[in-house]
């Protein structure tokens, strides 16, 4: 289909933050470089997060039953369908549709080799750049540019009473988060980390990491501002963007500050970066750190995450060399 000018394109990606974050490069490259209406297909949860992109014509959410959807995505007669991705759910809905359309390499197979027999054929690409191989039919390529992040508008940020000059340059923002308890690191790390990090520090999180906040607040109210559980997606990435560093680990928050060009020490548990996952930056930038134990026979094993160590020890956190992680905060934040 390469020279074949599309009107009307569909691209779907259901789920999570961090895979539609990395979404953003395809859906800007498509609009520039094609000029179609760029129609976005997810799960309602995570409309909110797509809705404020300028290139986006229109948000399809995934609420209802699949074939009434389907019915009326076929009403809108797309020319070709960007499946990002390829799963049973997306193929019955590019097989509804009956148009032109692709899917990107997901690598399962290497994957599940990687994982359960430990053998590498891991292709040395980020994930980004597979996500370009379902658009090649329509002649787009990556324009070098990195991820986007698009706000709403209306962002207010709640600051405590003692930051009497505003929110601080020095400032340090700590994602708690994490989908599974195998990807975070253990709480008393954590509060590690926070008592040896000198600069102010803001704590983003969802409502289940409330409670581990609060206790890490308690260790210093005077430096450590708790807003997990307090804040929507959008204001936690409004932190993000307000804070001179970003110490994560391998969860959304993550690609959202590379979205925003910020700093990042990111801490990795049982995945790993061959996944392909690893912070992603326009060319010629590189504001990442990854900490990770080298050298553990287990690891990774899954390639999302478990409740708890299969192993029972989680060496690959609890091993984690807190010493170099402060080192790269104190590094990070000295120019800003």
């Amino acid at each position: 289909m390469t020279g074949n000018p599309a009107q009307k394109i569909l691209v779907i990606r259901f789920s999570s933050i961090g895979d539609i974050v990395l979404t953003t490069p395809v859906i800007r490259c498509l609009k520039n470089q094609t000029n179609a209406e760029i129609h976005f297909l997810t799960k309602s949860s995570f409309v909110s997060l797509i809705t404020p992109n300028p290139h986006i014509t229109k948000v399809w959410s995934l609420d209802e039953e699949m074939g009434e959807l389907i019915k009326k995505l076929k009403a809108e007669d797309f020319d070709f369908v960007v499946d990002l991705h390829k799963n049973l759910r997306s193929f019955r809905t590019r097989l509804g549709l009956k148009t032109n359309g692709k899917s990107f390499p997901k690598i399962n197979l290497e994957k599940w080799l990687m994982v359960n027999l430990k053998i590498d054929r891991l292709p040395d690409k980020h994930i980004v750049d597979r996500y370009f191989e379902a658009v090649t039919p329509l002649g787009v390529s990556y324009d070098q540019k990195g991820l986007e992040h698009h706000f709403p508008k209306g962002i207010k940020l709640k600051t405590p009473s003692n930051w009497q000059e505003g929110i601080p340059e020095n400032l340090v923002c700590i994602a708690l988060g994490g989908a599974h308890e195998t990807k975070r690191l253990p709480f008393e790390k954590m509060a590690i980390l926070c008592q040896n990090i000198p600069n102010p520090i803001v704590l983003i999180g969802g409502p289940s990491e409330k409670a581990a906040g609060e206790k890490l607040e308690s260790l210093n109210p005077d430096k450590i501002w708790n807003q997990c559980g307090k804040v929507n997606l959008h204001e936690s990435a409004a932190w993000i963007r307000e804070s001179c560093l970003l110490v994560t680990h391998d969860t959304g928050m993550m690609h959202i500050g590379a979205a925003l060009s910020r700093k990042i020490v990111s801490i990795w548990g049982n995945t790993i970066p061959g996944f392909g996952m690893y912070p992603f930056y326009p060319e010629g930038e590189a504001k990442a750190q990854i900490a990770e134990v080298p050298g553990l026979s287990c690891r990774p094993c899954s390639k999302i995450g478990y409740d708890r160590c299969p192993k029972g020890h989680f060496r690959c956190m609890m091993d984690q060399d807190l010493d170099q992680i402060l080192d790269w905060v104190e590094k990070g934040t000295k120019d800003c």
